[in-house]
């Protein structure tokens, strides 16, 4: 059982040759030990720079050795690491830059960091990083903090900082320990640390908890690249990972593999798989579990730490397309004036705090709640249904449609790959139903029309879309959200 908080140099003093990191498809790996030793010479390199505790280092990295290396550097020196997209262009990165005021970036290229406009020191990946990786390291260690950024699927991304809470690194709780609790990832009377696989980019909010609370468990990290669907059923088995950590369009993707293929890979080792972070379809979640069994976990909330919600498979099972009952805090469903709504009634979606009280009228400022803008309703039992995004209901005819009931139902048609639907001005209904569809594969001649023929077969008629638009690809967050905003100039581009 977990007994305490530990870190890098102790699981190098007691498992130095067990995998720290792996990166599943170069096969490159870290072991305890390498990890304990070039992390702290990359501490010492901040140290010697003139950073501090409590400074900002931005890390533009992918799923690649380097960044747990650098992640650990900060962690253990009292630095806030700010890991973000490495694609990201000059002018996307200079308001988080602003945001920020880093005091160091990691990049693999300095044109786009300093035509954002930092001034900062830049250690780039190559020589220079090899370099830094030989610094003399020895200095008293402190835990670090963390800058995250809100995917920004509208306006400019916002800052979500923590700082350092000021302990030593072996001192600090397990990185959310309760939520870590409910979905079993902690060890149980005579299990091995668990080994997670975690296909998303790790740069994000929740693969990066993942990686703290494992790593804090003496725990391997197995990640890719980039997601691919067999890939994955291949790293897991070849890594005998226990718990595993997706999005659902990557659910979406492996049930998309012939039969064969799926039942190619061994994966008795495999005990949970968590999911989270985006709307899943009751009938993939049911596909999956008919396939893995009974093991799907899911989570609902958010970076700020509001509150959150959870729900295991036997009762997602009970209350199939439910994200949970809230843990360690409440929910609350209110109109668009902030007022609470009864139960079975669909509202935006607040989480509070285990000891925020619900407040009349419920706004930004509330103390203790917050919200992602999601819109959902909770039922008799307390369990929690999204149904759709603040400001992405379409209200054709006076009527309100929900996307999510049109997209969970098209994202079951053998012919989408993915698939997102919204609302366009109509002169006669005040809006209609409209869907962006990226096919799986060439599209067969007439697939926009057998999807609204689908749909009408399956939902009341003013649910269904109008029109059908296929694309290349539908724009989505590092998180699976849909990026509305690039949804519609890519469709306004092809006007």
């Amino acid at each position: 059982m977990y007994g305490g908080s530990v870190y890098p140099r102790i699981h190098a003093e007691t498992a130095p040759r067990r995998p720290a990191f792996v990166v599943a498809d170069t096969g490159e790996q870290l072991d305890w030990a390498e990890l304990d030793e070039r992390s702290a010479a990359l501490a010492a390199w901040f140290r010697d720079r003139g950073l501090r505790p409590a400074d900002t280092v931005f890390v533009l990295l992918g799923n690649d050795i380097r960044f747990a290396e650098v992640v650990w550097a900060c962690w253990r020196s009292g630095l806030v690491v700010a890991p973000v997209h490495p694609g990201l262009g000059a002018d996307e990165l200079r308001p988080m830059l602003e945001d920020a005021a880093p005091a160091a970036v990691v990049a693999h290229r300095s044109d786009v960091v300093r035509a954002a406009g930092a001034t900062c020191p830049v250690l780039l990946v190559g020589p220079d990083y090899a370099a830094a990786l030989r610094t003399a390291a020895g200095a008293p260690e402190t835990m670090g903090g963390r800058l995250l950024f809100s995917s920004g699927t509208t306006g400019r991304p916002k800052p979500f900082r923590e700082e350092p809470p000021g302990l030593a690194p072996e001192d600090v709780p397990l990185r959310y320990a309760a939520m870590m609790t409910d979905l079993r990832v902690l060890p149980g009377p005579g299990e091995s640390p668990p080994v997670l696989f975690s296909p998303g980019p790790a740069y994000h909010s929740a693969p990066m908890a993942f990686l703290q609370a494992v790593h804090q468990l003496g725990g391997t990290v197995v990640v890719t690249s980039r997601f691919d669907a067999e890939g994955s059923l291949a790293a897991m088995e070849r890594h005998g990972v226990t718990h595993s950590l997706w999005v659902p369009t990557m659910f979406v993707r492996m049930l998309r593999l012939p039969a064969e293929t799926r039942a190619r890979y061994d994966h008795g080792a495999h005990r949970v798989a968590v999911h989270g972070a985006a709307p899943c379809p009751a009938e993939v979640k049911q596909a999956m579990m008919d396939w893995w069994g009974p093991i799907l976990y899911e989570y609902y909330g958010s970076s700020e730490g509001y509150g959150r919600t959870s729900i295991g498979p036997e009762e997602w099972l009970a209350h199939p397309g439910s994200v949970g009952r809230p843990k360690g805090g409440g929910v609350c469903i209110a109109d668009p004036a902030g007022r609470a709504l009864p139960v079975g009634e669909t509202g935006q979606v607040w989480l509070g705090r285990a000891d925020a009280r619900v407040p009349e009228r419920l706004t930004a400022a509330s103390a203790g709640w917050g919200s992602a803008g999601d819109l959902g309703r909770v039922d008799v039992d307390g369990y929690l249904y999204l149904t759709g995004r603040l400001g992405q209901t379409i209200i054709t005819g006076g009527v309100n449609v929900y996307p999510r009931e049109v997209e969970d139902l098209l994202a079951l048609h053998p012919a989408v790959a993915d698939v997102a639907v919204y609302g366009a001005a109509d002169d006669e209904f005040g809006e209609q139903v409209r869907a962006v569809v990226a096919p799986l594969g060439d599209p067969p001649p007439g697939l926009a029309a057998e999807l609204i023929d689908y749909c009408r077969a399956r939902l009341a008629h003013h649910k269904c879309p109008r029109q059908v638009a296929l694309v290349e690809r539908v724009p989505r967050s590092d998180a699976g959200k849909i990026l509305l905003g690039a949804l519609r100039a890519q469709l306004d581009g092809q006007a």
